[in-house]
C-alpha cells in the first residue's frame, strides 16, 4: 500500500506540473501516432522499411566475424578458368573428371552444385552421328559398329551422371515466375507434402514454373536444392527462403539440402508458435524443425520461410571467408591429393559474364555461390537469425512506450536536460536492439521509434523555441533600453541562467584613450571631429566584440571595455591583451589612411589590468547600466594613463600578464600609482607573440642595474639600447631618470618602484 500511495502521489505531482502544456504533449505525440501507424501496419511507410534495411547493414557490417570458414570451400569457375578450359558450360566429361577428382583424390565429405544442367550436353558430336548412321550412313555397318564403341565415351551426361551416382551430391536448380509457367528438367522430391502442417498455414514464396537437371542427372543425383535469392525492394539480397512452394508441394534450398545431407536427411517439418489469441489458421511457422532420432533442431526463419542470410565478411577470393580454388586447377590436378579431406565443397561461379554476382549488404558484387556458403556455416554454427513473428508487436510496444516517455517528459525540461533526455532514448533503443541481436539473435525493427524519437525531440524543441522566444523578446524590450546590444543578446540565449544583480567576479578591463584629442579638437570643425571619432569608436568596438568583450562606455575620447561578464570567459585575459593588439594594428591601418587623405594621424593609450571587481546593473532610476567598479577598474585606468608616459600603446598588470602566458611581453616598470599603496610591476605585450624588441638581455639587464642603483651599468646598456634605436621614448625616459638618481639618489631602501602622484 506504501508503494502504491507514493506512485499516485508521484503521478499526481507530474500530472500538476503537465497542466498548461497540452499543446507540447500534443506536438510529441503526433509523429507516435505515425510510428503506431507504420509498426501495425495500417499505414506503412517505405522510407520507415528503407531505414530498417540501412540500419540492419550498418549492424551487420560492424558485426561481421570475419574468420574464414576451413569447413566449406568454394570451386570456383573464374576467369582464369574459363581462359584454361573454355567458355561455360564446359562438356559435361571435363565435369565428370572435376567431380572424380574431387571425390577419389581429394576425399571431400559433400559437393554442392550452384549451377543447373537443364539441357543435353552435345558438345561430344553424338547426336550427329547418330543421325548420320541413321540417315546417309545406314548401311554401313563398320560405321555403326565403331559408333557403339565409341558412344560411351561420347555420351557426357552419362559419364557425368555416373560421376555423380551413389555420392553424396547435392544438385542446384531454379524457379522461376511468369506468365508461362515454363518447365525444364526433373525436380527432386519435396521435403514436405500438400497440407498445411500441424498447427497452421504455410505461407512459403509460390513459383510456378522451373528449370531443374535434365533426367540422368537428376536420377543419378536425387538431392537437389533451389538456390533462388530473393532480392528486397531496393535491390539488396539480405534473406534467402528455405523453403520454397510448386502447385502445393514444398521444396528445400540448396542449403538447407546440403545441411540436412550432413545429417542424413532428417525429417522436415514447419514449426509454429504456441496459440493464443490467433486462431490455428491465421498462424504463421516461425521455424523449421529437422526431426530425427527422436530430437529436433530447430532453423528460426520468418512468416515466409526465409532466413537472413548470416554474412561472415567480405566476399570473393580475397574476402577471407572461405577459401577459392580455381575449377582449372582442381581440373588439371594441381592441388596436392587430400588437400581438401573432409571439406564441404560448392562449386559457382565469379566470372561477370556468368552473371551470379549479387548486391548484398557487404559487397556489391557479391559472389552468388558464397551466399549459399554463408548460410551452409550459419546452419552449421546455429547463428541463422529472422526477424521473428512477434516484431509488430514488439515495435508497437517500444514505439508507445519510448513515445510517452517523451512526451511527458520533454515539455518539463529545458534545453539541455531536452538533448539529454532524447540523447538516452535514443541509446537505449540502439543498445536494446543491438543486444537482442547479438545476444538471441532477434533482428527487431528500430527506424520507427528511432525516428519518432528524433521527430518528437525536434517538435518539441521548435515548439519551445517559438513559445519562449516571445519571452525573449519581452526580455530584450524590458532591459534593452539601458543594457549595451551585446548584453540583450547574451540574455536571451540563455534567460534563465542571466541575472543582471550585482557579483564580485574575476574579471578583466580595458581603458583606451585616444591621444592628443583636445589638439584634434582645436584644430578640427565639430562635425569633421564627430565623424573622425565615430569612425575610430566604431572600428575598435567591432574588434572588441569580435574579441567577446563587453563594452561599458564611451568617454569624450575614451573608451572602456570588460572580458568576463555577463558570460563566465575563462580566457577572459587573453582575448583582452589580444583586442589590444588588435586595436594598435587597427589604428595603425587608419593611419595610413588618414596620411594619404590629408587627414591628422591619432595615437592611443591602452591600460589592462585583471582582477575581483564588482559588476551588474547599476546607476539610479533615471538611467542605469551594465558596469564594472572597484579598485581593480581604477587600477586599469591609472594604467591608461602611464602609456603615454612611457611611450607605449599598452600597459598590462602582472595580474594580466600572468593570465596570458602565450603572448611575449616586456617589462616596463614596478610602479605605485595614485590611490594605492601596493606596488604594480607593468609590462608591455608584444605584437604577434614575436621576440622581445629591444633584446630581452640588454632590456632584462638595465632593469637590473637600475633596481640595484648601479648607474655605471645602467648608462652603459642604456648606449647600447639607444644604438639600436635612439628615438625610442622608453630608453630616453630611463636616460632621464639615471642622470637624476646620480645626482639625488634615491633614499635609503628604496626598491626600485617608481612613484606617480598624478596617475
Amino acid at each position: 500500500m506504501g508503494w502504491g500511495r507514493q506512485f499516485l502521489n508521484l503521478a499526481t505531482r507530474w500530472a500538476e506540473r503537465l497542466r498548461g502544456h497540452g499543446p507540447r504533449i500534443g506536438i510529441t505525440l503526433l509523429p507516435v501516432l505515425f510510428a503506431l501507424l507504420h509498426a501495425s501496419g495500417v499505414l506503412p511507410l517505405d522510407l520507415l522499411n528503407r531505414l530498417d534495411a540501412i540500419i540492419y547493414d550498418a549492424r551487420l557490417r560492424s558485426t561481421l566475424p570475419r574468420t574464414l570458414d576451413e569447413r566449406i570451400v568454394i570451386i570456383d569457375i573464374d576467369e582464369k578458368s574459363l581462359a584454361e578450359v573454355g567458355r561455360w558450360p564446359w562438356p559435361r566429361n571435363r565435369l565428370a573428371s572435376l567431380t572424380d577428382e574431387l571425390f577419389d583424390r581429394q576425399k571431400i565429405a559433400l559437393l554442392g552444385f550452384d549451377e543447373v544442367f537443364a539441357e543435353t550436353d552435345g558438345s561430344s558430336g553424338l547426336q550427329q552421328l547418330r543421325q548420320l548412321a541413321q540417315g546417309p550412313l545406314r548401311d554401313d555397318a563398320g560405321f555403326a559398329r565403331r559408333l557403339q564403341e565409341l558412344a560411351p565415351s561420347l555420351d557426357h551426361d552419362a559419364l557425368f551422371a555416373r560421376s555423380l551416382q551413389g555420392r553424396p551430391v547435392v544438385m542446384g536448380y531454379y524457379f522461376t515466375s511468369d506468365r508461362d509457367g515454363r518447365i525444364t528438367g526433373d525436380l527432386p522430391a519435396p521435403v514436405m507434402q500438400p497440407d498445411d502442417g500441424p498447427g497452421g498455414r504455410l505461407s512459403p514464396d509460390v513459383w510456378n514454373g522451373y528449370g531443374a537437371n535434365i533426367a540422368p542427372l537428376a536420377a543419378a543425383a536425387p538431392h537437389a536444392g533451389f538456390f533462388n535469392a530473393l532480392a528486397d525492394p531496393d535491390g539488396v539480397v539480405r534473406s534467402m527462403p528455405l523453403v520454397a512452394g510448386y502447385q502445393g508441394r514444398y521444396y528445400e534450398s540448396l542449403a538447407l539440402a546440403l545441411f540436412r545431407r550432413l545429417l542424413n536427411s532428417p525429417q522436415v517439418e514447419p514449426g509454429f508458435p504456441p496459440e493464443s489469441a490467433l486462431s490455428r489458421q491465421d498462424r504463421r511457422p516461425n521455424r523449421i524443425l529437422l526431426k530425427q532420432h527422436g530430437g529436433t533442431l530447430a532453423i528460426p526463419v520468418d512468416d515466409h520461410l526465409a532466413a537472413l542470410v548470416p554474412f561472415r565478411g567480405p566476399g570473393g577470393p580475397k574476402g577471407g571467408s572461405f577459401r577459392y580454388y580455381p575449377a582449372a586447377d582442381v581440373l588439371a590436378g594441381r592441388l596436392p591429393a587430400g588437400a581438401l579431406r573432409g571439406k564441404i565443397v560448392l562449386l559457382g561461379a565469379t566470372a561477370p559474364g556468368l552473371q551470379d554476382l549479387r548486391v548484398t549488404p557487404v559487397g556489391e558484387a557479391y559472389p552468388g555461390v558464397e551466399t549459399h556458403a554463408n548460410m551452409v556455416a550459419g546452419l552449421l554454427d546455429g547463428t541463422v537469425v529472422a526477424r521473428p513473428d512477434y516484431a509488430a508487436g514488439f515495435e508497437v510496444a517500444v514505439v508507445l512506450l519510448t513515445g510517452l516517455t517523451l512526451a511527458l517528459g520533454l515539455p518539463l525540461l529545458s534545453a539541455g536536460w531536452a538533448v539529454a533526455l532524447s540523447s538516452t532514448v535514443v541509446a537505449a533503443l540502439v543498445a536494446l536492439n543491438g543486444g537482442l541481436y547479438l545476444g538471441y539473435g532477434l533482428v527487431l525493427p528500430l527506424a520507427s521509434a528511432l525516428t519518432m524519437a528524433v521527430t518528437a525531440f525536434a517538435l518539441n524543441m521548435s515548439y519551445g523555441y517559438l513559445v519562449e522566444s516571445r519571452s525573449r523578446r519581452e526580455l530584450a524590450r524590458l532591459f534593452g533600453t539601458y543594457v549595451p546590444p551585446e548584453l540583450v543578446e547574451e540574455m536571451v540565449k540563455a534567460p534563465d541562467h542571466y541575472n543582471m544583480q550585482a557579483t564580485t567576479r574575476e574579471l578583466t578591463v580595458m581603458f583606451c584613450d585616444m591621444r592628443g584629442f583636445t589638439r584634434l579638437a582645436e584644430g578640427m570643425e565639430p562635425a569633421r571631429l564627430q565623424a573622425l571619432l565615430n569612425t575610430v569608436f566604431s572600428r575598435l568596438t567591432h574588434i572588441i566584440r569580435a574579441h567577446r568583450g563587453t563594452i561599458d562606455k564611451y568617454m569624450g575620447d575614451c573608451v572602456m571595455a570588460f572580458w568576463g561578464a555577463p558570460v563566465d570567459t575563462p580566457d577572459h585575459a587573453a582575448l583582452a591583451v589580444a583586442t589590444a593588439l588588435d586595436m594598435v594594428r587597427e589604428v595603425d591601418a587608419i593611419n595610413l589612411a588618414h596620411r594619404a587623405q590629408g587627414l591628422p594621424e591619432i595615437r592611443v593609450g591602452i591600460g589592462l589590468h585583471t582582477g575581483r571587481m564588482c559588476v551588474g546593473d547599476m546607476g539610479s532610476d533615471m538611467r542605469r547600466s551594465y558596469t564594472v567598479i572597484g579598485d581593480a577598474v581604477n587600477l586599469g585606468a591609472r594604467l591608461e594613463g602611464l602609456s603615454s608616459v612611457y611611450g607605449v600603446e599598452i600597459i598590462a598588470s602582472e595580474a594580466t600578464r600572468q593570465q596570458a602566458p602565450a603572448f611575449a611581453w616586456q617589462e616596463l616598470d614596478r610602479v605605485r600609482v595614485k590611490g594605492r599603496e601596493q606596488a604594480v610591476t607593468i609590462y608591455r605585450p608584444l605584437a604577434d607573440g614575436g621576440p622581445a624588441d629591444p633584446p630581452d638581455a640588454a632590456w632584462d639587464a638595465l632593469l637590473t642595474a637600475y633596481r640595484a642603483q648601479d648607474w655605471a651599468q645602467c648608462e652603459r646598456h642604456l648606449t647600447q639600447l639607444q644604438r639600436l634605436d635612439a628615438e625610442n621614448p622608453l630608453y630616453r625616459r630611463y636616460a632621464q631618470r639615471v642622470a637624476s638618481c646620480k645626482v639625488s639618489p634615491p633614499e635609503p631602501g628604496w626598491d626600485g618602484t617608481t612613484h606617480f602622484e598624478t596617475h
